[in-house]
């Protein structure tokens, strides 16, 4: 019997972490300090926003050069950007 309740608790342990540890989206504070650092350097605007592997990856970022970015950001810098071609 108390092998089962530990093997039950271990399951529920990994069933449980999963979710933890998948994207999500900013919280109200967060999506502001994202929005700041994306003006800073020169974005005026963007499409969805989420948290990934310890960064933010924001979608469709445009420049205002007029050119389009996915845009990493990890600890209020860019870390990565790609150019998204038409």
């Amino acid at each position: 019997m108390k092998r089962t309740i530990q093997f039950a608790a271990i399951v529920l342990a990994i069933l449980t972490a999963g979710p933890a540890m998948a994207d999500r989206l900013p919280t109200n504070s967060e999506r502001a300090s994202v929005s700041s650092t994306l003006r800073a350097n020169g974005f005026v605007s963007w499409g969805k926003i989420e948290r990934d592997d310890g960064r933010w990856e924001v979608d469709n970022a445009r420049h205002s050069n007029g050119r389009v970015y996915d845009v990493d950001i990890k600890n209020g810098r860019i870390v990565h950007r790609e150019r998204e071609w038409d």
